[in-house]
């Protein structure tokens, strides 16, 4: 029986692609200046402009919020009534309690819809690492795959998707909680780059730092060229939160130089407003993932 495959809003998992898959979204949740919004990847609530604008506004004040038990059910409720299943691809657990509350809600459905299957997933990732999961899992339930198979297939294979990138000042992790107020401080005073790339158990992990943006760029496409399998890693996806400059140079040299294929795309609000402006990524299928974070 099909099923129908969820991501949320920290996959930045672009329009065109969701709806050629036919994937759908749980939306998370803003608060800007007290407004209650949703974290909209789709981009139709406001423009990418206007959402990175608001870190430019210094009265802006911004918080991120956790997938609500309504909108699990709003969004659930019509598959499971025509009989669907629903396999949900959640954002690290490491980051977000969102799959924490996706697994209340799912255990008051099943009490309405107990023949149905309701299942989800920590990926240990976010952003586009759970979009090509996603990919991988629509391609298996078009093959006919159970979703207990494209579920197990998940478990098996997430620690084989990568992220690297970088930020271009630590002040919006730091507002986020990530980093404390005097390593930001320091940090960006040295000019100081963490290169970002995600652990085994879903933490953003700093495995090196380096100064100044040229160099970070640099050191992205040293650990892509050194995690990348051939045959394996298919496509490259290289994202940026008004980045456009690092961009282009990542993915020039992805094609150029290791003979991949890019596809760019916009850092939305759950990733792009914890980290701000000036933030780029890559996103790929590689070797397997054994860094734990721990402290060399």
């Amino acid at each position: 029986m099909a099923f129908k495959i969820f991501v949320d809003s920290s996959s930045d998992m672009p329009t065109a692609l969701r709806r050629k898959l036919d994937i759908d979204y749980f939306r998370m949740g803003l608060v800007v200046n007290e407004e209650v919004k949703f974290a909209d990847i789709d981009f139709i609530d406001y423009t990418v402009e206007e959402m990175y604008g608001w870190l430019s506004e210094h009265h802006y004040t911004i918080k991120t919020s956790l997938v609500t038990p309504g909108e699990f059910m709003d969004k659930m409720r019509p598959y499971l009534d025509n009989g669907m299943d629903i396999l949900y691809l959640g954002c690290t657990l490491a980051l977000s309690s969102t799959l924490n509350v996706f697994f209340t809600t799912r255990d008051m459905l099943l009490e309405e819809y107990p023949n149905r299957k309701i299942i989800g997933i920590n990926t240990t990732k976010a952003d586009m690492a759970i979009g090509l999961m996603a990919i991988e899992v629509a391609k298996l339930r078009d093959e006919g795959k159970s979703i207990e198979e494209a579920a197990q297939w998940v478990e098996d294979n997430k620690q084989h998707f990568h992220e690297v990138g970088s930020v271009e000042t630590l002040s919006y992790l730091k507002a986020a909680g990530r980093v404390s107020g005097t390593k930001a401080f320091f940090g960006n005073m040295m000019h100081v780059k963490p290169l970002i790339m995600f652990d085994i158990y879903g933490h953003n992990y700093v495995y090196k730092s380096v100064r100044g943006t040229k160099k970070s760029l640099e050191e992205s496409f040293e650990y892509i060229k050194a995690h990348y399998v051939p045959g394996v890693t298919d496509v490259v996806y290289v994202g940026q939160a008004m980045a456009k400059d690092q961009q282009e140079y990542l993915a020039k040299r992805i094609t150029e130089e290791l003979q991949i294929p890019v596809e760019k795309f916009w850092i939305g609000p759950i990733v792009g407003l914890c980290c701000g402006p000036g933030m780029y990524g890559c996103w790929f299928r590689g070797d397997l993932i054994t860094e734990t974070g721990e402290k060399k």
